[in-house]
């Protein structure tokens, strides 16, 4: 991926603070329940779903400075934005326990917010 210029990088973390409503602290809490875990695609028979690894990464972007983001952390945060726009347009009639809920949260969005 290419690296991205000050502007852009600004337009990323603004976009990754608008659909990350989570704290750190009360997403790690989340993955650590047995609801975040059951929700979300494996790759290669793995245990641990795509979203739920997300949210490990999203943890330790939130805990950085600015000025220590990498050209991944971005690459990260603008994954998680696409993904977050593109599930939340999914919503169910009901929300209330719903893998939707579940995965939206493992990716660092609480729509009950």
């Amino acid at each position: 991926m290419a690296t991205l210029n000050d502007a852009e990088k600004k337009e990323v973390r603004n976009e990754f603070d608008e659909v990350v409503n989570m704290s750190a602290s009360s997403l790690t809490k989340w993955l650590d329940t047995p609801e975040s875990k059951e929700v979300g695609q494996k790759k290669d028979g793995e245990g641990e779903s795509i979203g739920h690894e997300s949210g490990k990464k999203i943890i330790t972007i939130l805990g950085k400075m600015q000025a220590e983001l990498t050209d991944d952390d971005y690459a990260h945060m603008r994954k998680v934005i696409s993904y977050v726009r593109r599930h939340s347009a999914q919503k169910p009639a009901e929300v209330e326990g719903s893998h939707w809920l579940y995965s939206l949260k493992n990716w660092g969005h609480d729509p009950t917010k």
